[in-house]
């Protein structure tokens, strides 16, 4: 049972690195997105869905609670009628708008290497086995 006590040890190393916390966060295009979108200040949920562009209402939904679960964003409910609904930054949020802006440049920098690089492959990558 040696060998499987050292295995058990390494996988819950992987599935508690914070490198894999930070990865599953923003692998979501969607998390990227949003996030940057209120980088500028509080939005509503229909005002989001303009400023992206692309994004079902249930998809926009489903990536605000999950930001909000995880103390990215803050949803705030002011009594009026009809009820008005903002989302912002938190302060944790707020955080991530600088690597957001770095992956961003990255992509400006490099994103016509990346696309040489796939009209350059003369084999999709299909052919694994």
């Amino acid at each position: 049972m040696g060998a499987m006590s050292g295995f058990g040890r390494g996988a819950f190393f992987l599935a508690d690195c914070p490198a894999r916390l930070a990865v599953e966060l923003i692998a979501d295009k969607w998390t990227v997105v949003v996030l940057y979108g209120l980088s500028e200040g509080p939005l509503r949920h229909g005002e989001l869905i303009e400023l992206i562009g692309g994004i079902s209402r249930k998809m926009l939904t489903q990536t605000l609670r999950r930001l909000q679960a995880h103390g990215l964003i803050r949803r705030h409910a002011y009594a009026e009628v009809p009820p008005r609904v903002e989302y912002e930054l938190t302060p944790l949020g707020a955080t991530l708008i600088e690597p957001i802006h770095m992956l961003t440049e990255w992509a400006r920098a490099n994103g016509d290497a990346v696309l040489d690089a796939l009209d350059a492959d003369p084999e999709p990558l299909a052919h694994s086995d």
